[in-house]
């Protein structure tokens, strides 16, 4: 943090909003759903203060938000939205638009469970459900970090190189309803380090017409997918830039995975979201107990850093993922398949497992950590897991 940064109270929707003001969008496009509703309202009171020049277009579901912002971006201007859970469901058909066009959108995700039953509280059900739509998706620990990568999304997004939307993601309630003290900065500051967005092609540019949403046969869809794979694969080198950029701008630096006392670790967990942090809490107690275990925190979730992750994870004896979503029918969840495909074959694989907590929003204690790193222990020692996957705080029996 610079010294001269101002301090100010506030929670993960409102941080939100500030970022959001402060990249200066030209368009943004609204509908409200719980935990994000805060969210769009705040800055809704933006506009309507005067404080913010976007042109904010209330609409009347979440389908027609991401098509709003669709056709804005596709005009040439900067565009954004927000939603969670149910509303980004809505929005499926419009996400593979988004990216299959190129469009640097960026848009804010609360996470919340998908029902059925009906669930309005925190888990991954959602973000995990568009991990393959082909956006960059970056996932936060704490409102600070929701606000930065709110700021950073735009930068990243923008790159000539890269031309992606991002999604960023914060957890429903846990962070975006909680009130934490962050480090801010002014909206010149923000202004400068997003820059002014210049897009390559625009529906606006009328001496050199364009078309979007045109058919594309057979004979060149798989090559117009082979280049929007290949931008995703070059996102990451821009994302760390742009992360090296913000940290000399504010002090805070952040990278595609984050490790937690993993020099000497034998023991590693693998998490993503606000878990993170009463994991290192439980990682601390445990230290002092003699288990040599530590923490590494995936970040950047799409593209997969899957090099840093297995090079992070190649001298542990054992892995648990734990994973806030299930992967119904799958041999493990979404982000344990991914760590687990990221061990290179060739390599030492130490034994891996998964275990899902959280769903619906149900609390994980520094006491549940300190049972899913005993275990891990036994597991370091044994060789083997007991289970591919366990579930953490079931009710009435344990596993």
């Amino acid at each position: 943090m610079k010294p001269d940064a101002e301090r100010v109270a506030m929670t993960g929707n409102e941080a939100g909003a500030l970022a959001m003001k402060q990249v200066r969008p030209d368009v943004v496009a609204g509908y409200p759903i719980t935990p994000q509703t805060e969210l769009m309202q705040q800055f809704a009171q933006y506009v309507a203060d005067g404080e913010s020049e976007t042109e904010l277009i209330l609409v009347e579901s979440e389908h027609s938000a991401m098509s709003a912002v669709i056709g804005a971006s596709a005009t040439g201007v900067r565009a954004m939205t927000a939603t969670s859970a149910n509303g980004l469901a809505l929005m499926w058909e419009m996400l593979y638009i988004a990216a299959g066009y190129r469009l640097p959108i960026s848009t804010m995700l609360v996470s919340r469970s998908l029902g059925g039953p009906i669930n309005i509280h925190c888990d991954h059900s959602d973000a995990m459900g568009m991990r393959d739509t082909g956006w960059i998706m970056l996932f936060a620990e704490t409102a600070q970090e929701a606000y930065d990568n709110g700021i950073m999304a735009t930068r990243i997004a923008e790159r000539d190189e890269v031309r992606l939307p991002v999604m960023t993601v914060q957890d429903g309630f846990i962070t975006s309803h909680t009130t934490q003290v962050l480090s801010i900065l002014t909206d010149e500051q923000v202004t400068e380090f997003v820059g002014v967005y210049r897009p390559q092609k625009s529906l606006s540019n009328f001496e050199q017409p364009m078309t979007y949403g045109a058919i594309v046969l057979p004979d060149f869809y798989m090559d117009v997918k082979r280049q929007q794979a290949e931008a995703m694969n070059n996102a990451p080198r821009f994302v760390e830039q742009v992360g090296e950029e913000y940290a000399d701008l504010t002090g805070r630096k952040y990278d595609a995975i984050e490790p937690y006392r993993m020099d000497d670790a034998q023991i590693a967990l693998v998490i993503l979201g606000s878990a993170a942090g009463t994991a290192k809490d439980a990682i601390d107690i445990m230290r002092e107990r003699g288990i040599a275990v530590g923490l590494l925190k995936v970040r950047m979730f799409r593209p997969f850093p899957h090099v840093e992750v297995a090079e992070a994870l190649s001298r542990t004896r054992a892995i648990c993922v734990l994973d806030r979503s299930l992967a119904m029918g799958a041999p493990m969840g979404p982000l344990a398949e991914d760590v687990a495909a990221s061990l290179v074959p060739g390599r030492r694989v130490p034994p891996l497992y998964n275990a899902v907590y959280g769903l619906g929003g149900r609390d994980i204690s520094i006491a549940d950590f300190e049972g899913v790193i005993e275990e891990a222990a036994e597991v370091a020692q044994t060789g083997a897991p007991k289970a591919t996957v366990r579930y953490v705080g079931l009710r009435g029996h344990e596993e």
